[in-house]
């Protein structure tokens, strides 16, 4: 090929393949072209919402040929509630259209379902935008609505395999506060109490269930690091020794040494870690104060004491509830988190919550 022939000619340019291809020479039939041959479908609406233009890429994603779909509304083609979802969205834009300040350019991103020739219905994508004559009115609505039905496939396998990856981590804290039942029957109730007030606590105080559910599995195994107690100091009878005492002391950091290496999608680890800290750094094992504890230790903190007051001890009989109350109250925003102790309160006192009635064991010693 020599340097002649090889060379683009104004004539092979790819504006002038355009007009080959199309009979309409003028600039609006260059831009009709593109939008018939666009992947998406190209909508426009006047303001009663009847079409006034549809890109026959309607027909290869909902069955209707483009002259079909001229003669049907948006309600016709748009599953009921995707029409709901639509006319809120254009009835809050026209609202916002009357403030001179906004961007007359503006978009709206929404996802929507619509309806088959067939039936079915199609997920899609579409993005609004208004057209405006010469005194800046919207006069029609245009919407380009892309098929994201494989992205929701995706979605929905990504979903699934963290469900499924949830369910793991649930069974695998299952067989962690079985392995502490084996060693001592009344930790596994106590965990299960403490995780039920801690969840309820952290709903009075506004956290997201995605958070709760991760409290929740905290609580479940919060004195998993009680294996390595010996069982004769679990279930003394009489008050412990220093030494013991010492002892016991130990099990946030086993637990932490036990859990941190799974990778939880919650601060599990940190959680069990924590639980025996208090604000004022008085609490163990590291002596951390208020703004180094994370907001789920706070919240086990102070259902752990109040669980551990209310039921039986080796060495003592139950003291109550409302002295359970008593000692959060007397120490709130001292060794416990003001909103964790406030919303214990109001669970107890508003919600009217009980601990369940599950007959439990003799209790061991909670450090």
């Amino acid at each position: 090929m020599n340097r002649r022939t090889s060379r683009m000619t104004h004539s092979d340019s790819p504006a002038n393949r355009i007009e080959n291809l199309h009979p309409a020479q003028s600039l609006d039939g260059r831009l009709r072209l593109l939008v018939e041959r666009a992947g998406d479908i190209v909508w426009t609406v006047d303001m009663e919402m009847r079409p006034t233009y549809v890109s026959p890429a309607i027909q290869r994603y909902l069955g209707y040929t483009d002259e079909e779909a001229r003669s049907l509304t948006m309600k016709d083609v748009f599953a009921p509630q995707s029409y709901e979802a639509a006319m809120r969205v254009l009835s809050a834009e026209l609202t916002i259209d009357q403030e001179r300040t906004t961007d007359p350019d503006r978009r709206r991103l929404v996802e929507v379902d619509l309806v088959h020739k067939d039936g079915h219905t199609v997920p899609f994508e579409v993005c609004y935008s208004a057209l405006r004559d010469a005194q800046g009115r919207p006069v029609e609505v245009m919407a380009i609505a892309r098929d994201i039905t494989a992205r929701k496939i995706a979605d929905e396998y990504r979903m699934a395999s963290a469900r499924k990856l949830i369910a793991a981590l649930g069974q695998t804290i299952q067989a962690l506060a079985m392995l502490a039942e084996l060693k001592d029957s009344y930790t596994a109730g106590h965990q299960r109490r403490v995780a039920n007030l801690a969840c309820a606590i952290a709903r009075r105080m506004g956290l997201d269930e995605d958070a709760i559910e991760g409290l929740r599995l905290a609580g479940l195994i919060h004195d998993i690091g009680k294996v390595r107690v010996p069982a004769e100091i679990l279930g003394s009878t009489r008050r412990l020794t220093p030494a013991e005492f010492e002892l016991i002391k130990v099990h946030p950091t086993t637990g932490f040494e036990v859990l941190s290496g799974i990778d939880f999608p919650w601060p599990i680890a940190q959680a069990v870690h924590q639980h025996h800290e208090r604000l004022d750094g008085s609490g163990y094992p590291r002596g951390l104060t208020g703004p180094d504890i994370i907001v789920e230790a706070r919240i086990m903190a102070v259902a752990d004491v109040v669980e551990a007051i209310t039921s039986e001890r080796p060495y003592r009989k139950a003291i109550g509830v409302e002295a359970a109350l008593d000692e959060i109250a007397r120490h709130r925003g001292v060794l416990y988190d003001a909103a964790a102790v406030d919303a214990c309160l109001d669970v107890f006192r508003k919600d009217a919550f009980v601990f369940d009635q599950e007959a439990l064991p003799p209790a061991s010693v909670d450090g």
